[in-house]
């Protein structure tokens, strides 16, 4: 049931001054804040504003910490370890990919791994940010165990998600994908909206297909692919955890239920300036070309249309930005909630 449809700027505007109520400084909160919206207006509403009430409680808890305090720990031409020092990890990933883009812009590329963060939201919003520059981008994260190896009914690695972004002659072309059927965000969303959950999206704690949001959330999520999908989670939590220094697979504290112990989440990032190679605007032509030869190609049967990865989202934001984000009910009353809560005007 939609309650509202919000102002995607007021919203924002809402969300940064909420999160500055528990001590976040306001270029990191508007951040946060921009992060989170921005899920709502692509469509990912798993990821957006939904979450708020919890990241309040982290903040509240000093489980995640609201100072700007992530450094860089190594740093070479082509590479940075990050130390998100337990900060916010929206704005731990803004500051990281801002300095591969800058640091791509001098050396043609630059990867960078960061340990010590927490739930960046969406990969694609880091993603982005390379690919408005002229960049190729790519970032992933891990997180809490919900995938089981392939072959194991227990859950060991998260549902880590890749985001890969190219610049193109108009919006860049955007991947973003758990190697799950869904992202866990979902079934917890469909929990908190009383909603079912379609059959092969989750298995139960005793490795059984349930369609109970409810039950689901306790159980392991099915890999996309089989053991293609259980491969890429693994790979993720290499790169993620592993060579970062972070934690990984079981070792990551829950999101939702721990608000004693951080996650030590880990991230990486990397940033390909284009015109290091074939240049940009060669790039954007070709890219473009590729992208409009798809498009031309013969429909398969029930299809209407060829979509580019990240083009739905695209256009669902641009809708968005114009006619407003529909809240459900629970969700608009969550916020009205922290609203009285920490005396934050309720203006949307």
């Amino acid at each position: 049931m939609v309650a509202y449809k919000a102002d995607w700027q007021k919203l924002r505007r809402f969300c940064a001054n909420l999160l500055m109520k528990e001590g976040m400084c306001e270029s990191d909160a508007i951040v946060c804040a921009d992060s989170l919206v921005d899920a709502d207006l692509s469509g990912v509403e798993s990821h957006g504003v939904s979450r708020l009430t919890n990241y309040m409680k982290r903040l509240r808890t000093q489980v995640v910490s609201h100072e700007s305090n992530y450094t860089v720990e190594k740093e070479y031409p082509g590479s940075l370890l990050v130390d998100g020092n337990n900060a916010m990890g929206m704005a731990v990933g803004k500051f990281t990919m801002t300095r591969c883009i800058e640091k791509a812009s001098e050396n043609g590329s630059c990867f960078a791994a960061v340990k010590h963060s927490n739930h960046y939201g969406t990969a694609s919003y880091y993603a982005r940010m390379a690919a408005e520059k002229g960049m190729i981008g790519i970032t992933g994260t891990n997180a809490p165990p919900n995938i089981a190896p392939w072959g194991s009914s227990q859950k060991y690695m998260g549902t880590n998600p890749i985001a890969i972004a190219v610049p193109t002659d108009q919006e860049p072309m955007v991947l973003d994908m758990a190697p799950s059927v869904v992202a866990m965000g979902k079934i917890i969303l469909a929990a908190k909206l009383g909603k079912s959950i379609p059959e092969g999206w989750v298995l139960d704690p005793d490795g059984k297909p349930t369609t109970d949001p409810q039950v689901g959330q306790y159980g392991t999520l099915i890999p996309i692919g089989g053991p293609k999908g259980s491969g890429i989670a693994i790979m993720m939590e290499v790169l993620c955890g592993v060579l970062s220094g972070a934690e990984y697979g079981p070792h990551i504290n829950h999101f939702w239920k721990d608000f004693e112990h951080p996650q030590n989440l880990g991230h990486f990032f990397a940033a390909i300036d284009v015109d290091k190679f074939c240049g940009i605007c060669e790039f954007r032509q070709r890219v473009g070309n590729m992208i409009r030869e798809m498009k031309a190609l013969p429909l398969s049967p029930g299809s209407q249309q060829i979509y580019m990865p990240g083009e739905i989202e695209s256009i669902r934001r641009e809708e968005r930005k114009k006619n407003g984000i529909e809240l459900s009910e629970s969700v608009y009353q969550e916020l009205k909630t922290l609203a009285e809560q920490y005396n934050v005007k309720f203006e949307l």
